[in-house]
């Protein structure tokens, strides 16, 4: 790990800390990068055609519509 002097909007290190329930300002910078991490990672499975394409509950009209309900 390195360190990095940086300038932070607090406002908005404010509210990130506040929505990942974490009380340092390194706590609320590593939860952020790994929710964009997870975020990444989510986007591409949800564009890979192999895993969209193989799910019984996305082929199924009517569990479809109703994950939009």
């Amino acid at each position: 790990m390195t360190k990095k002097l940086i300038d932070v909007d607090e406002d908005k290190l404010n509210e990130v800390r506040s929505l990942l329930g974490v009380a340092t300002a390194k706590a609320t910078v590593n939860g952020a990068l790994d929710e964009v991490i997870a975020l990444a990672a989510r986007r591409r499975a949800l564009l890979d055609y192999a895993t969209v394409a193989g799910s019984a509950d996305l082929a199924d009209d009517e569990k479809r519509r109703a994950a939009w309900a």
